[in-house]
């Protein structure tokens, strides 16, 4: 077991992360999410607001049932306004969860003065709300659950300090073991001085202890990203408050600019926990190897990532750059905070304008062709060269391709030839093994000038022809001519070259050319097998 203080990790992907326009997902996705998170073993699963739809009542019901069924699982959170038939909704849906000991409610009421006006309208009898926090949570506690209670917009409670402790006190003193305080509004900052919410978590923190010794209370933190302020103040309510809990959603979604990206504040607990607090280490119980998985599960099924997204992104671990790429060939960590196949991920490369010769020599070798030293950086800008407008990048096939097109020994720019009863001829303008400029060869008999040029390419590379077809590729005067001739050479490799022209002899010509061409590759630049 793990020394040090545990932050439980309450992940709120079905409930907040759902409630983001155009993030919603059916309900075999949602179970199918359910199974991923009781798999990357986080605390706590908020499955949704029984009470807002029959859709997400059974959702809440079936997670609860699925994770009751299991020997161990997160705890099942359902969502519910501070109401009475809310609140009986929400146990029943949590009922099988419940029985089995992990099923948790949570309920909230506003107390930033701004929120309560809107929510609740300017004559909120404030009384009236602090039974109602106790009656309700306590009705929750007496049917087996565990009770988190949220005072919404507590960043911004401003003069309500002493309203929302007295809240805080009603919901502990109904059974709340949970007291969430979130910056519903994603406008938190240590900026703010003693108004800062965590140090507002500190001074609540410091009177409940005081005043219920005996109540054993997580503190929680819930926050919204609008200013990109999410994780610091997430790790903030931890590391300097009292916060054990944090919560948040899988990829940040959530309403707005989404709540605090969960795989990140597991990295970043991960990654200064320790050092932090060296004697009482901060830690998390999330697998960590099962990260990358989860979060591309909701990027496909729930909302799009963008690519740059930190710890999960599609560029998180991948580089182009010529001075990264060189630095990470020799060292996977010179670029990175942590090593991406610690959470499922692997270093990739994308080769680009920037990127230099160590890492086209990195794909050209790892597909098991020579690129040497001298030459890698005339191969790197030839490639670039090929691909001159493709400013975002180009795939290794791509790479490859250009490597193929640098080393071909034939390359010819224009085709003539000529037949008769006796003779048949190719005139080549272009390059042909160790000729420049104008070829040509003369073949006697009645064959093709596909026979000319084969005499030609016998004289560097001799090959067999083993099959030659040739098809149009549409009906009609314009239709093109498609070639395929498969030679073998003398170790008896079979390759197939491809031509197209809508001369049908010169598409021939072409995918003997292409033939030739892979087959001198191969043997002259394929590196040995050891």
């Amino acid at each position: 077991m793990k020394q040090g203080q545990k932050i439980r990790i309450f992940d709120t992907t079905l409930r907040d992360g759902q409630q983001c326009p155009g993030a919603g997902m059916s309900f075999e996705r949602n179970i199918e999410y359910a199974r991923l998170v009781s798999e990357l073993r986080l605390d706590v699963i908020e499955a949704g607001f029984p009470s807002a739809s029959q859709i997400d009542y059974d959702i809440v019901r079936a997670i609860a049932e699925l994770y009751a069924s299991q020997e161990s699982s997160p705890i099942v959170a359902g969502l519910c306004q501070l109401r009475g038939e809310q609140v009986e909704t929400t146990i029943k849906a949590l009922e099988p969860a419940a029985k089995a000991g992990r099923g948790l409610l949570h309920t909230y009421v506003p107390v930033a003065p701004e929120l309560m006006v809107a929510s609740l309208g300017d004559k909120a009898d404030k009384e009236s709300i602090k039974k109602d926090v106790f009656a309700f949570v306590k009705a929750a506690a007496d049917a087996g659950l565990e009770v988190e209670f949220s005072p919404e917009g507590y960043s911004r409670q401003a003069e309500n300090f002493d309203f929302t402790t007295d809240l805080i006190r009603a919901a502990v003193e109904g059974g709340a073991n949970v007291i969430n305080c979130p910056d519903t509004i994603g406008g938190a900052s240590d900026f703010e001085g003693e108004q800062y919410f965590v140090e507002r978590m500190n001074r609540h923190a410091e009177i409940i202890d005081a005043e219920y010794p005996g109540n054993e209370i997580i503190w929680s933190a819930h926050c919204h990203n609008d200013l990109g302020l999410a994780v610091q103040n997430s790790v903030n309510a931890a590391f300097r408050g009292p916060a054990r809990q944090i919560e948040g959603c899988i990829n940040g979604v959530g309403e707005r600019a989404g709540n605090v990206a969960l795989e990140s504040v597991i990295m970043v607990i991960r990654q200064f926990g320790a050092s932090v607090n060296p004697e009482d280490p901060f830690f998390t119980d999330a697998d960590v190897s099962k990260l990358q998985g989860v979060c591309d599960f909701i990027g496909e099924w729930m909302l799009p990532r963008q690519p740059h997204w930190p710890v999960s992104g599609g560029n998180a671990a991948k580089h182009s750059s010529g001075g990264h790429t060189n630095a990470v060939l020799k060292n996977p960590m010179a670029y990175q905070p942590f090593d991406p196949r610690d959470i499922g991920k692997e270093i990739t490369f994308l080769f680009g304008p920037l990127s230099g010769g160590n890492h086209a020599k990195s794909i050209v070798e790892d597909a098991g062709y020579r690129c040497a030293n001298e030459e890698k950086a005339e191969i790197a800008q030839y490639i670039k060269e090929l691909y001159k407008d493709r400013r975002k990048g180009i795939t290794d096939g791509e790479l490859l391709s250009g490597y193929f097109d640098y080393r071909c020994p034939i390359k010819i720019s224009t085709f003539n030839y000529s037949r008769s009863a006796d003779e048949s001829s190719v005139d080549l303008e272009g390059r042909f093994f160790d000729q420049e400029g104008n070829v040509r060869q003369v073949h006697q008999g009645r064959d093709s000038a596909l026979a000319a040029l084969k005499k030609l390419a016998d004289s560097y590379l001799p090959t067999k022809i083993q099959s030659h077809k040739s098809e149009s590729d549409s009906a009609g005067f314009d239709a093109k001519s498609i070639s395929r001739i498969v030679v073998t050479d003398e170790t008896g490799e079979l390759f197939e070259g491809l031509g197209e022209d809508q001369d049908i002899e010169i598409s021939a010509m072409k995918a003997l050319i292409n033939a030739v061409n892979q087959a001198y590759i191969e043997r002259n630049f394929k590196l040995a097998v050891t």
